[in-house]
């Protein structure tokens, strides 16, 4: 097994255990994420207080036109549920709010205003902030897979995700991966490209991360549905926490386990590989027993920066 890939960066599954600073590291930066985040809501906030300034009492806020999102907001109403509600609904809730919660503060009802509008707010922050460990690490990973292709000269086109256009990668290249969903390159005679979070039809799952035998420009509706097109498909779980870390390889196993079957009922077997972030000893145990019988082609800690680079350079050789 020594000309396996993943014994290029790992000697035993110990070297799969995120240590203890690593730990540490991935919340600290979750921290900084939420923060980032949660900044336009506090800059709402501040405006909310200003214009419902204003007013002398909790009704007179029925007058100030500009405030109605952020007096819904306040009412506990989310973006999603507004979407959903006739006028007359929105207008009976924000009387309610005024009634039962506004004008029993007294003078101090902008205050309650705008600390319910965070209430609601931070709601809306903790929902967006459940997958955020996977969205930095998918970034991560990505940007390892721009610096290797750089590295080796090779030059890449990258698929912008709210446009859908494929763009041509330059030197200015900073924080493109904020707004990328795929990656396309030539390497020799071979045009690859690489998706992330793509549906295989005959698989029937999201998948994180696809590698194609195909260019960019050949991208058709009907690509996804040929076995033979798939060249690597890998499970890449970002949190950090090590509560949850067995339970996302469990699924991650689980998913790699449902699309080798579906691939070998296509007669297609392509390399498979796992990136975790949060990796306990129990878990890096079965991970290298998977490595090692073969049914997991490569594997490596989100954390480490030379097992990373490994695995990109590897899944940007094939």
């Amino acid at each position: 097994m020594s000309g396996a890939p993943y014994r290029r960066h790992l000697a035993s599954s110990e070297d799969l255990v995120t240590t203890y600073e690593a730990t540490r590291a991935g919340f600290v930066q979750l921290a900084l994420e939420k923060n980032r985040r949660a900044t336009p809501f506090v800059h709402e906030a501040r405006a909310l207080q200003h214009s419902a300034a204003r007013a002398r009492a909790p009704k007179d806020l029925l007058a100030i036109s500009d405030i109605e999102a952020g007096l819904l907001t306040a009412a506990g109403l989310s973006d999603k549920a507004l979407t959903h509600l006739r006028p007359e609904d929105k207008k009976e809730a924000i009387r309610l709010l005024i009634e039962n919660h506004l004008e029993p503060a007294g003078v101090k009802f902008v205050e309650e205003l705008v600390f319910r509008f965070l209430l609601t707010r931070g709601d809306t922050l903790g929902g967006s902030m459940r997958n955020a460990g996977g969205v930095l690490a998918q970034r991560r990973l990505v940007r390892a897979f721009i610096s290797t292709l750089r590295m080796a000269g090779t030059g890449y086109r990258w698929l912008h995700t709210k446009s859908r256009k494929w763009i041509e990668g330059s030197d200015n290249d900073s924080d493109i991966e904020l707004s990328l969903r795929g990656l396309s390159w030539v390497r020799g005679n071979r045009s690859r490209t690489l998706l992330s979070n793509l549906t295989i039809p005959f698989v029937g799952n999201n998948v994180d991360l696809c590698l194609l035998d195909i260019s960019h420009g050949d991208l058709a509706r009907d690509t996804y549905e040929s076995a033979s097109v798939y060249v690597a498909v890998g499970e890449l779980k970002g949190g950090i926490d090590p509560a949850g870390a067995d339970e996302h390889w469990k699924t991650a196993r689980t998913a790699l386990d449902r699309i080798r079957k579906s691939f070998r009922s296509e007669s297609r077997v392509p390399a498979t590989f796992f990136v975790g972030a949060a990796v306990e000893k129990k878990m890096a145990t079965e991970i290298w027993r998977s490595l090692e019988n073969g049914s997991l082609t490569n594997a490596a800690n989100l954390n480490d920066d030379r097992q990373v680079a490994s695995l990109s350079t590897w899944l940007c050789s094939l």
